[in-house]
């Protein structure tokens, strides 16, 4: 929800928002609303910026718009690394239908964004009726089309708190779910409604939740995550709010039901988490040791494990090029990886990016001044969180882990536990 004039710190309000709010809240809702409210003003405090205005510059330069075709970014308004997500996800998957909660700056970008890699249907759903029809104007004004409607909330999900968007005459397939609305004002969980679309996604479908680091999101993406187990979720913070990104994997739908839902937890977390509390932040820590307890993070632990083992097999190939540099600034700007600063002592031997199934991640090869060969791993993090480093095995190969805001590192070597955790904590966080 994002005119094209400046717009004010709080959501809009209109006639059918107000008959709406006319409608008794359960006691229970209030406690949500008030308790989150209590705990948000962060991560609302750390999006009013809404991005850098060189990076909005440089968005608009590669769709050829106007640098005056968006408003100030911020707020309850879309930034620009979730609209950058929205560009990036159409030129990749050239998606045929695209439908959309929440209009405005994100109805702009992703019409222009499809009319740039061979069209695509954008059907877009806001409860304000003054918006929609200000948003198509908007969109006219620089010739692009989406179709856009006025669905009130006024629904009522079976599985989510809240009301929900009137929505009708939907594709029967979505290759593409973009969603910024309703506003967490209505209820902090009220955007996991949108997962009544989710048996609608097409093979390959991407899902994009806007705001995905607050804590109500949070909790939105972990119950996706049970719920829907053929999807891959992961959280990208190369923005000022977060964006959740989903990828089907499968072609079949399972819909959980009633008895299904509380029931065992997947234990699906890419990184090195344990059990996340989504209020502030944190993960549980275990206590330091031989090995304190045991990994869970068993996707991220074989992909580190794996990189280790192909750079030592690079460096006993004369034929493979190896490259030496290591340039934390073009690997942030590049890939959205952030890198901790290595002991200076420690040679660096080869640097690469290393395919992983949502994005690449790094893996420096590294000779100690003691000889020892490691590999630190690097990737974006499902969970932003903060811990001291855990242990693992993978065959010979011994992995101190840790999350550190919304990246997971692993250093992997062949020495004993204690000495490969002695060399994590020369780069993992103090605690």
């Amino acid at each position: 929800m994002t005119s094209r004039e400046l717009t004010g710190l709080l959501p809009l309000g209109d006639a059918d928002a107000l008959a709406a709010r006319r409608r008794p809240r359960a006691l229970g809702d209030w406690a949500w609303r008030i308790g989150f409210g209590a705990i948000t003003w962060p991560w609302l405090l750390a999006s009013l910026s809404g991005g850098r205005k060189a990076d909005k510059r440089a968005l608009l330069d590669e769709l050829g718009l106007p640098h005056d075709a968006l408003p100030h970014l911020g707020s309850w308004k879309a930034d620009v690394g979730f609209l950058r997500h929205i560009v990036r996800e159409i030129a990749r998957a050239r998606p045929a239908n695209v439908v959309e909660l929440g209009a405005g700056a994100s109805t702009l970008i992703a019409a222009r964004a499809l009319a740039q890699h061979g069209g695509g249907r954008l059907t877009s759903f806001d409860q304000h009726d003054g918006f929609v029809r200000a948003t198509r104007d908007w969109l006219s004004d620089h010739g692009l089309h989406a179709d856009l409607r006025h669905a009130p909330l006024v629904a009522e999900s079976r599985d989510w708190p809240g009301r929900w968007y009137d929505i009708d005459s939907l594709p029967d397939s979505i290759d593409m779910l973009i969603i910024d609305g309703p506003p967490w004002a209505v209820h902090p969980l009220v955007r996991g409604a949108a997962d009544s679309l989710f048996a609608r996604l097409s093979p390959g479908a991407v899902v994009l939740l806007d705001d995905a680091a607050r804590p109500g999101e949070r909790l939105v993406a972990r119950r996706w995550r049970k719920r829907w187990p053929h999807i891959d979720f992961q959280l990208r913070h190369d923005g000022t709010k977060g964006t959740l990104v989903g990828r089907r994997r499968d072609t079949s739908i399972p819909v959980a039901n009633d008895n299904e839902r509380g029931r065992a937890w997947r234990h699906i977390a890419r990184a090195a988490g344990i059990a996340a509390l989504i209020a502030t932040g944190w993960i549980a820590r275990g206590e330091m040791g031989e090995f304190p307890q045991s990994a869970e993070a068993s996707t991220f632990l074989d992909e580190a494990a794996a990189s280790h083992r192909t750079g030592l097999l690079r460096q006993s190939m004369a034929s493979q090029v190896e490259s030496a540099t290591l340039n934390p600034g073009e690997i942030r700007r590049s890939t959205g990886i952030t890198l901790p600063p290595l002991p200076a002592r420690w040679r660096i031997d080869d640097v690469q990016l290393y395919p992983t199934s949502g994005s690449p991640a790094l893996a420096v090869s590294i000779t100690t001044p003691d000889g020892e060969q490691l590999s630190f791993f690097a990737d974006r993090a499902e969970t932003p969180a903060e811990s001291r480093p855990l242990l693992a095995r993978r065959a010979d190969d011994v992995i101190a882990y840790w999350e550190a805001g919304d990246m997971a590192y692993a250093l992997t070597g062949r020495a004993t536990a204690g000495r490969i955790m002695t060399l994590a904590a020369e780069i993992a966080p103090v605690l």
